[in-house]
């Protein structure tokens, strides 16, 4: 039964200091209140006091935080034609005290509205002055870039930094969708008959250089083919003439005997010829002496 006030004592103080004791994480802020108002922040981890009862702490997150678009919303470019956007945006608490002061003492749906509506008018701005080829592709980079510096510099007001801003997709409304993918089609088979046509009549081009070519060619080989026809036939000639001057006898008896294969080659060939013509000059012969021709009748 002693023990029992000194154990009661044990525990009140534990109570009294858990009350007095409190830790942040490095990932947090922790600010410290007494009656209802700041009187100090912590971003440094540790182990900290408080006055039990009279001070109390909240915890805000130092990390980047997420804010995404429910719905892709309807934007105009310049050329009065209507874009569905949808972008992301990271942003941190960057001043703790204007943050609670701002957004309805740490009400972090109240920051998510004030930038969902910054960024979103700051990038139908931006989408008015560009056309759909600018917004989708050429200048995407640059709207995103203006957005965020707009967006950061009115976030500011609340404590808050915007990290970044990115837009996830563009695409254009269903009600428009046709219709653009129509001239869209059209534009290209446009493009695609002029290539074919550009490309049959570079075809006509080079099948005209290559037939020129050709009867280039083919003539060049003409003229060297009678070129050496015409060698050949030189060389020929001086051979016979060269045959015919070593042994002009033995030439003529064997141009002669060319003479009677050719002319008796059928056996049914019939000649009617003069026995004295000179055609059978070396049937006349014998011994190597040539046979007078005999007397022609009267």
């Amino acid at each position: 039964m002693k023990l029992m006030p000194i154990v009661a004592l044990v525990v009140a103080l534990l109570l009294v200091a858990s009350q007095s004791l409190y830790t942040v994480d490095q990932k947090q802020y922790a600010v410290k209140f007494q009656l209802g108002e700041i009187v100090d922040i912590k971003q440094d981890a540790g182990l900290y006091t408080k006055l039990p009862l009279i001070q109390y702490v909240r915890y805000f997150d130092r990390r980047n935080l997420t804010l995404e678009n429910a719905e892709p919303d309807r934007m105009t470019t310049s050329e009065k034609k209507p874009l569905l956007v949808d972008f992301i945006v990271l942003w941190r608490i960057s001043d703790v005290k204007q943050y609670y002061v701002s957004t309805q003492q740490g009400d972090e749906e109240a920051a998510r509205r004030r930038l969902a509506q910054t960024v979103r008018a700051n990038l139908a701005e931006e989408f008015n002055k560009r056309t759909v080829n600018e917004a989708i592709s050429t200048e995407r980079n640059k709207i995103t870039a203006t957005t965020q510096q707009r967006a950061n510099a009115d976030a500011k007001s609340i404590g808050v930094e915007v990290v970044d801003v990115r837009l996830r997709r563009i695409e254009l409304p269903p009600d428009v969708t046709g219709p653009v993918y129509q001239r869209m089609e059209s534009e290209r088979r446009r493009v695609a008959n002029e290539l074919r046509s550009q490309g049959a009549a570079e075809a006509e081009r080079i099948r005209a250089d290559a037939d020129r070519q050709r009867q280039v060619i083919l003539a060049d080989a003409y003229k060297q083919a009678q070129t050496i026809k015409g060698q050949g036939d030189a060389k020929a000639s001086a051979i016979y003439a060269d045959a015919f001057n070593g042994n002009p006898e033995f030439y003529d008896f064997y141009r002669s005997l060319e003479s009677y294969r050719a002319a008796f080659n059928n056996r049914s060939d019939v000649f009617v010829l003069d026995p004295g013509s000179e055609f059978f000059k070396y049937f006349r012969q014998s011994g190597g002496v040539r046979a007078p021709a005999p007397p022609r009748a009267k």
